[in-house]
């Protein structure tokens, strides 16, 4: 039976929404919102494998894309503002079934935002990266809290707290007995959050040596073997960037416009897409933009810094293009280009013609599988809700400043005093992603 519909992730049950080959339109939920429930839904509704299923790229669409491949179902990973934009103004209540249905009427009608979903290789070498950077923002936090108490009690600032010399001042530090307490306790926590960095650091250099993207990417002056594992991860395949403006807009490194007339506010980072790509990016840059290494008899060879180029060449934007041809140059021969995944154009669609409502399956909650299934072609071709690999939707096309911005006219210029019948909002997104 050919299935198309939608499905509206949550914590504690799964929204359904689908018509099937008769127009029949039906809908209910799925709890528990778990892998063996979810396993259990597909075999019992789409035995024949023939169907294809949209959702948005939320938290949990993992196991969600993952049962639904190995049920041979067609996944369609949506993001989540695109797919609010397509909804239009809200002129009624939001539900969950709202939800799923508008996701099947998105799909069915050919307008569903879709997105990259990365393998599960990828996904995994991700979640560490995104561990790691987690690890090392707590370690920090910590470290600033020691400085924000040595302040506090009128002690000279301690610089290098990890190293020897830095915990023999603070052992000489003047504290009372309440704030050596603090700062013995803030250290034990570095001491532990140390101990599983180290490893972890190890587990991605080892892997950036091995990988044929991270070793292109760790040719480019700047960037070193973690920076290269998490910028791979982060960006997945490249080829779905038509130029690099786009790889970084998806960074979120692209500076905001908001003009109006002559008022134009200054720009900033527009800081959307992944904070970890960024915090690579950043690293990469600042490294690259370091002092002419100096020649020396024993140099064999030395690559030039990024202060040789141009003030119109910014290190981010430099980093952004290089990165993104390594990548594009190392898989374009190895796997297929990506292609926005499409339902089949030969299978007849069904006409919904009326509704018929499903009961609510309650099963008794079990535990998750922890059987991943084997990467198929569909998850080897995100996360994610940033990966956006649509075109440019303003009017200038290829420059990383498209945030162009109109609002809503209140009052009809033709008619003074009347106002529009209908308020249109518009607004030209330029984005290139998971």
């Amino acid at each position: 039976m050919t299935m198309v519909g939608g499905l509206d992730v949550h914590r504690q049950q799964i929204t359904v929404d689908y018509v099937d080959d008769d127009g029949l339109v039906h809908w209910g939920q799925i709890r528990p919102a778990t892998r063996k429930t979810l396993r259990n839904w597909l075999a019992e509704h789409c035995p024949d494998r023939d169907g294809e299923f949209a959702l948005e790229g939320c938290t949990g669409w993992r196991y969600v894309a993952e049962e639904l491949a190995a049920a041979g179902v067609g996944v369609h990973l949506g993001d989540p503002a695109e797919t609010a934009a397509a909804r239009g103004p809200k002129k009624r209540a939001k539900t969950d079934r709202a939800d799923a249905r508008l996701l099947r009427t998105l799909l069915v009608e050919g307008r569903f935002p879709e997105s990259w979903i990365p393998p599960a290789h990828v996904l995994e070498i991700r979640t560490l990266g995104r561990l790691y950077c987690t690890l090392m923002d707590e370690r920090r936090a910590w470290q600033q809290r020691i400085h924000a108490q040595l302040f506090h009690q009128g002690c000279p600032p301690v610089k290098a707290l990890l190293s020897q010399a830095g915990r023999e001042a603070l052992a000489q530090a003047e504290l009372s007995a309440a704030g050596r307490q603090y700062v013995d306790t803030a250290l034990r926590r570095i001491d532990e959050l140390t101990a599983e960095i180290e490893p972890l650091r190890t587990q991605l250099v080892n892997f950036a040596r091995r990988q044929i993207g991270c070793r292109a990417l760790q040719r480019l002056y700047g960037i070193g073997w973690l920076c290269a594992a998490i910028m791979w991860a982060e960006i997945g395949d490249a080829r779905r960037f038509h130029s690099s403006d786009r790889l970084v807009r998806f960074a979120g490194v692209d500076v905001t416009v908001y003009s109006s007339d002559s008022k134009r506010s200054p720009g900033r980072l527009s800081r959307q897409g992944s904070p970890e790509l960024r915090w690579a990016a950043f690293e990469a840059a600042k490294c690259a933009a370091g002092a002419v290494p100096r020649i020396t008899p024993t140099t064999t060879s030395w690559r030039p810094s990024a202060t040789a180029t141009t003030a119109r060449t910014p290190p981010w934007r430099w980093s952004a293009k290089s990165c993104a041809a390594a990548i594009t140059r190392c898989v374009s021969s190895a796997t297929p280009r990506w292609r926005c995944p499409t339902p089949n154009r030969r299978r007849r669609l069904p006409e919904m013609r009326c509704v018929r409502a499903l009961p609510i399956l309650q099963l008794m909650p079990a535990a998750s599988s922890l059987a991943v299934p084997v990467a198929t072609a569909l998850l080897g071709g995100l996360p994610g809700k940033i990966e956006r690999p649509h075109l440019f939707g303003g009017p200038h096309v290829g420059h990383p400043i498209d945030h162009h911005v109109a609002g809503p006219l209140s009052v009809d210029p033709d008619k003074a005093g009347r106002r529009h019948a209908q308020h249109v909002s518009r607004t030209a997104f330029a984005h290139g992603r998971p």
